[in-house]
């Protein structure tokens, strides 16, 4: 029986060549995404930035509703197509995002690395990826085997195998998948399937590419119980990151618990979070997670 570990834990990004948080606060953040610099709301920052000015090629102004509407203010040009940047292996296109976002999430860089500890030095793994995005997460755990990328967005889909074709990595056993992952992963608990790893980093509210809606406190618990169906007891890993709620990771770490009642390994839970460039550098905290272990 998988042991739930109830003292919470923080999976921090300190920032890497391609990504540095330079600054918080005030309900906003300072963010370097290679050579340019944006300013985005981040209303976790309740305390008061440390520096004077923040010089920027770009803004984004949130909406008056809390459903992430807004727009951007750009004070420099950029390139149409985005610029260039790389994590480890894997490479890369940013481009601001009508979503806020710039084609990547820099706090998953820990979770990149720790899936990877937790598959070792497998190189036939079979991982699955759920709301894989633009493919960082697959082309990470690409090196260990087979993977399969599964997004409702063709747009996503198109930009994960453009990183992928950018990192030298169109040849890696990846399948690509346009789907709603609800559905998808109904039929692989159906056909039987099994997995050594699942990754899914779900929205709080979404559609699939056939107007499917997604509402994450109402699916959720179904997605993790058939993820359960697609592992066993030689299963290395399951990791859930949550956005954007009022919720606990413990509440998320009960229900892999229950899911997972008839695995062996642990179950740990917490927040992601990215520390600030510099001495005594603030950590910002980003989203919840839960994941669960399996050493084998």
């Amino acid at each position: 029986m998988a042991v739930l570990i109830e003292t919470p834990q923080v999976m921090a990004c300190a920032g890497w060549e391609s990504y540095r948080l330079l600054d918080s606060g005030a309900g906003r953040k300072y963010e370097a995404f290679g050579p340019h610099a944006f300013i985005r709301p981040e209303p976790q920052a309740m305390w008061q930035p440390r520096r004077a000015q923040w010089p920027a090629a770009g803004e984004f102004i949130p909406g008056s509703d809390e459903d992430g509407g807004g727009r951007w203010q750009f004070a420099e040009p950029l390139p149409d197509e985005g610029w260039p940047l790389g994590w480890d292996t894997v490479r890369f296109t940013a481009k601001p995002t009508p979503f806020r976002h710039l084609q990547f999430f820099p706090d998953m860089a820990p979770v990149w690395d720790w899936m990877r500890t937790q598959l070792g030095g497998m190189s036939e793994a079979e991982t699955l990826n759920l709301f894989g995005y633009t493919g960082l997460g697959t082309l990470a755990l690409s090196q260990h085997g087979r993977i399969t990328h599964v997004d409702a967005s063709k747009k996503s889909v198109a930009q994960a195998r453009a990183n992928a074709a950018l990192s030298g990595m169109e040849d890696r056993p990846i399948r690509w998948l346009t789907d709603d992952a609800a559905k998808f992963t109904a039929r692989e608990v159906r056909r039987g399937k099994r997995y050594d790893g699942i990754i899914l980093d779900p929205p709080k509210f979404g559609r699939g590419p056939e107007g499917e809606v997604w509402r994450l406190e109402e699916h959720l618990p179904g997605l993790v119980a058939d993820c359960a169906r697609l592992l066993d007891q030689d299963s290395r890993f399951l990791f859930l990151t949550v956005y954007a709620v009022r919720m606990s990771s413990l509440a998320i770490a009960g229900l892999l618990a229950e899911a997972l009642r008839d695995l062996p390994g642990q179950i740990e839970h917490g927040d992601l979070a990215v520390r600030e460039e510099g001495a005594g550098g603030r950590l910002l905290p980003t989203a919840i997670f839960a994941r669960w272990s399996n050493p084998g």
